[in-house]
């Protein structure tokens, strides 16, 4: 498995205390946390904001999501909804998306299969 530049050897087990992992912005009053991952998926915390914008995107992985607190609207696939604390969504590979946050939310996002950008992201901090 190669991840940026490096050969990586995944364990069998991942685990990632999030007292460990330390939030980055990855747009305007948007914080990602990326936490447990290997090969073949990747968990990852997104803090929004009220009023803040995840912007209009799309990538190969498929994309399972769950709204832990908060309020937000999801623009996908042609279609507009809203979601609130407990609700989740699935967005197939290569489907435009944006979110807003309508209230301040946490949401955690399951990849698959784990995305490499957001592994370099994560080298890149050191």
């Amino acid at each position: 498995m190669t991840v940026g530049n490096k050969a990586e050897e995944f364990a069998d087990v991942a685990i990632v205390k999030g007292a460990d992992v330390e939030g980055r912005e990855a747009f305007p009053n948007l914080t990602r946390r990326v936490l447990a991952y290997n090969d073949k998926l990747m968990l990852v915390e997104h803090l929004m904001e009220q009023g803040s914008v995840f912007p209009l995107h799309s990538h190969p992985h498929e994309q399972l999501a769950y709204l832990v607190s908060g309020h937000i609207r999801v623009r996908a696939g042609g279609e507009e909804f809203e979601a609130v604390a407990g609700d989740s969504f699935v967005v197939k590979g290569g489907v435009e998306h944006q979110v807003h946050a309508i209230e301040r939310s946490v949401a955690l996002d399951i990849f698959t299969p784990f995305r490499e950008d957001y592994a370099e992201w994560i080298d890149e901090a050191g």
